[in-house]
């Protein structure tokens, strides 16, 4: 019960600021593009060594990319464009995020670490782009974990206990294994023929026979 109460606080406290943040008439997008730039602070207090400042601000930043969103649907100013926008922002954001922790480990001169860092910016982005390639040619590729409020929370996790070394390892093990689960999805589906292109003409084909 308490559970559920905390829930409700918090449902009824996002849709209040989600109202207020909406009749400023603020673009979606505006919003989108200053989650960026605050992601981009995160990375700089990562750069420097202060994680846990860091870890805060990504916190922040994770608030401002649910709000985008909400505010849009309750706006009627849901586009096409604002979800493109917002999964390439994204990806800058994450990169950014990466970026300042091969700074600091590069300036610490811990190679390893650099490394590890770097594999987990790249098993981010194929997680990403995986989904995004095997869904223009298959109707869906959810398969998988470490999607992006995965990785934040890792990220948040590893920052406010300076345990960021566990956190780099298992984004960029379970975000590889995502891949590859991506990978043999879409295989398996495009081997049974369930593609778009395969349901666009099953549609049109039963189209035609209800016409004639």
């Amino acid at each position: 019960m308490i559970t559920r109460k905390i829930g409700e606080g918090g449902r009824w406290l996002l849709e209040k600021i989600v109202a207020v943040v909406a009749a400023t008439g603020i673009s979606p997008n505006m919003l989108t593009l200053f989650g960026m730039f605050v992601n981009g602070w995160a990375a700089v207090m990562f750069a420097i060594g202060n994680f846990r400042s860091a870890a805060a601000i990504i916190f922040f930043a994770a608030f401002l990319d649910m709000l985008d969103g909400q505010v849009a649907r309750r706006a009627r100013r849901v586009t096409a464009f604002g979800a493109f926008f917002d999964s390439t922002l994204d990806r800058y954001s994450d990169m950014a995020l990466y970026m300042g922790l091969l700074v600091y480990y590069a300036q610490a001169g811990r190679t390893r670490y650099v490394i590890l860092a770097a594999v987990a910016t790249a098993g981010s982005v194929m997680v990403s782009y995986s989904r995004a390639r095997a869904e223009s040619l298959i109707p869906l590729c959810k398969v998988g974990f470490m999607e992006r409020p995965e990785r934040m929370v890792l990220l948040m996790l590893g920052g406010f206990f300076n345990r960021m070394a566990p956190a780099l390892w298992v984004i960029s093990v379970v975000a590889t294994l995502t891949v590859i689960h991506r990978i043999g999805f879409t295989w398996q589906e495009t081997k049974a023929g369930r593609t778009i292109e395969e349901l666009r003409v099953t549609e049109q084909f039963v189209h035609t026979g209800k016409q004639s």
